[in-house]
């Protein structure tokens, strides 16, 4: 009798280790940003992008405006059960070039640094829900009469 009650005892326990384990957080690094060292070898006024490439390698992400600019991002997340993953750490390493594709700074940014951006979603509004093409086309059959076209002219 005293078996059976010991290997629930073990069993439960068991089962409420696996139930906190479930619980704890997860975290998770996407991106990657070159460590201090590796940015020290980058001369600002003297380093191409050639030498950039060399020492921190290619980013992910470069500058949309005439290839001005080079930026390397890192992120970590915490997964924690059934809550939505949470950005705990955000580092930006920023290299801006001039026109000539030399340096002409090297920047680092963090999370705290960042200002959140409100996107504007402009859709055109539609009169026509529900309506098909069709039925937009002959849908105005019927509604012009002919003597629409004719004036009174005074008669």
């Amino acid at each position: 009798m005293a078996k059976p009650v010991r290997f629930g005892r073990i069993g439960g326990m068991i089962a409420l280790v696996c139930a906190l384990a479930a619980c704890s957080a997860q975290h998770r690094n996407h991106g990657y940003v070159p460590a201090d060292d590796e940015l020290a070898q980058i001369e600002v006024g003297r380093s191409n992008r050639d030498d950039v490439a060399l020492a921190v390698g290619r980013p992910s992400a470069q500058g949309i405006l005439a290839d001005s600019g080079w930026y390397y991002v890192q992120s970590r997340f915490r997964h924690m059960a059934y809550n939505a993953p949470a950005e705990i750490n955000r580092e930006v390493v920023a290299i801006s070039f001039d026109p000539r594709g030399v340096v002409e700074n090297v920047e680092r940014f963090g999370l705290e640094d960042g200002r959140p951006v409100v996107l504007s979603r402009r859709v055109t509004d539609t009169t026509v829900g529900g309506v098909s093409f069709l039925g937009q086309l002959f849908g105005n059959l019927g509604v012009v009469r002919a003597e629409d076209f004719f004036s009174d002219g005074g008669l």
